[in-house]
């Protein structure tokens, strides 16, 4: 259960039944996250635009790279599970996903830029008034421009607004985000606990 009431998604109607159709379809099922939106729908549909805005510059690896990092630096354990199994899912081990998740970034085999910039954007959500500008030269040294700098920081304060946003309201991770191995899943949960309610669907 979230903080605030929510509309269930039988019970929906309109724009809000229509945002739960499009995440359902995304999902399978209507996430927690999602049913926060019943009360402003248009947020999610700005939120999701923007993302995609952001993350059209840059690779899916380093999108989930990034993005998990933010997520695990802000507490968030449903951002933290979504986007560690789809590291598992495409282009890591859960060793390394785990390894990442514990700080112990450079005992993978992710490149220098790779680290460089995890570790960037760990610190930009944890406190962005203490990135300094060696920060951003461990980027340029390994050969991030400028440009994709912006983009990498773009990534990461966008993850903080909607993870900061549902862990706020209360919003627990839904029980399909945590089909890894159960050390991993508990590495990754790093803020609220996996709800184990059946996840609700439209129809």
């Amino acid at each position: 259960m979230a903080f605030i009431d929510t509309i269930h998604p039988r019970d929906s109607s309109g724009d809000v039944r229509a945002m739960y159709e499009r995440q359902q379809t995304a999902w399978d099922y209507v996430p927690n996250y999602a049913k926060l939106f019943c009360h402003r729908p248009e947020v999610l549909a700005a939120w999701a635009n923007m993302i995609s805005v952001i993350r059209r510059p840059v690779d899916h690896r380093t999108f989930e790279l990034v993005t998990f990092a933010a997520a695990h630096a802000l507490g968030s354990s449903s951002c933290s599970l979504a986007h560690g199994k789809k590291l598992c899912e495409r282009f890591l081990s859960p060793a390394e996903v785990a390894a990442i998740a514990a700080g112990r970034e450079s005992d993978t085999a992710l490149t220098p830029a790779e680290i460089a910039m995890i570790r960037f954007a760990r610190k930009l959500v944890r406190n962005s008034s203490a990135v300094t500008q060696a920060d951003v030269d461990a980027m340029q040294e390994n050969g991030i421009d400028d440009a994709h700098i912006f983009d990498i920081a773009c990534i990461a304060a966008g993850r903080a607004f909607f993870a900061n946003l549902v862990e706020a309201l209360g919003a627990r991770p839904d029980p399909a985000l945590a089909e890894m191995p159960a050390d991993l899943a508990s590495a990754l949960a790093v803020g609220r606990e996996i709800d184990q309610q059946v996840s609700e669907r439209v129809t």
